[in-house]
């Protein structure tokens, strides 16, 4: 029985999203972890060293990181490589189609909601965003409808008001739905 769910992740924002979204899905029993990178290439680095010296028993573990310009299947493998050598071969690795705003963009009426500007709900009928995960920078997006925009912040204001069952961006459903398969088994 999973009682710690531990999540490798390359920034603190994804940290900010899931501090948001887990209490609505994780069962009392399980307590998330986050294990935060400063960046792809720190996260890579010493992912096998942090999973081997993870201890806690009753332990799985969630590698989350974005794919920015990188091929996703390519991404996905090393990742996956390097749970295998941290002898973890079971840990699901999540790519996040371009970038965390990815799942935000899925959602306008939560970066309405979280922005307090409730005329950018009307974005989540706009053609362009209709499918968020294959926009080139979801983040530039966000930064031209609201120029302050910042990572930390946008994640910690959006994610309380995301629709976990309908958001538009796959790869955030393909997450929650790993997290759901997890815990609830």
């Amino acid at each position: 029985m999973i009682e710690h769910l531990v999540f490798f992740l390359e920034e603190p924002s994804a940290q900010d999203f899931l501090q948001a979204v887990l209490p609505r899905v994780l069962p009392a029993h399980i307590t998330p972890h986050f294990l935060v990178f400063e960046g792809k290439q720190d996260l890579e680095k010493r992912l096998v060293l942090r999973m081997k010296r993870w201890l806690r028993p009753n332990s799985y573990f969630i590698v989350m990181r974005d794919q920015d310009s990188g091929d996703c299947v390519v991404i996905k493998a090393r990742l996956r490589d390097l749970c295998v050598q941290a002898g973890q071969p079971d840990a699901v690795v999540r790519v996040v189609c371009k970038e965390l705003e990815s799942f935000f963009v899925g959602d306008w009426p939560a970066v309405a909601a979280g922005f307090e500007r409730p005329a950018l709900a009307a974005n989540a009928n706009r053609a362009k965003y209709r499918v968020p995960d294959l926009l080139g920078s979801p983040s530039a997006e966000i930064r031209r409808l609201i120029p302050t925009y910042q990572k930390r912040e946008g994640a910690r204001k959006i994610a309380p008001h995301l629709d976990l069952t309908q958001n538009k961006s796959n790869s955030f459903r393909v997450l929650m739905r790993s997290i759901q398969e997890l815990t609830h088994a």
